[in-house]
């Protein structure tokens, strides 16, 4: 087993224990679209995400996706995303 790395929430919440370079290749994928395309819908996030993966990911992408984007958001690596509260529909939120 690989390198790992323990992820923040924005909310204090309990974040999780995930594989160090699948977080990188994710993380990376996160912020090159941010860059590229601007702000964007959350549901299109994991569409862009996987359209820069050039091999196949051993796992959920929309779950790393979302994970990764958390922990940045923790980190405080750009602007918030009004990331899922109770009551929000998820085509409403926006990252950037």
């Amino acid at each position: 087993m690989g390198e790992r790395i323990m992820t923040l929430h924005p909310d204090g919440k309990q974040g999780v224990n995930i594989d160090k370079a699948k977080y990188a290749l994710i993380k990376q994928a996160i912020l090159a679209s941010l860059a590229e395309q601007g702000e964007m819908p959350f549901s299109q996030l994991g569409e862009a995400v996987a359209a820069r993966l050039s091999e196949p990911f051993d796992g959920s992408i929309g779950w790393y996706t979302t994970t990764v984007k958390l922990d940045l958001e923790a980190r405080g690596c750009g602007r918030g995303t009004g990331h899922r509260r109770s009551g929000a529909a998820t085509d409403q939120r926006r990252v950037s």
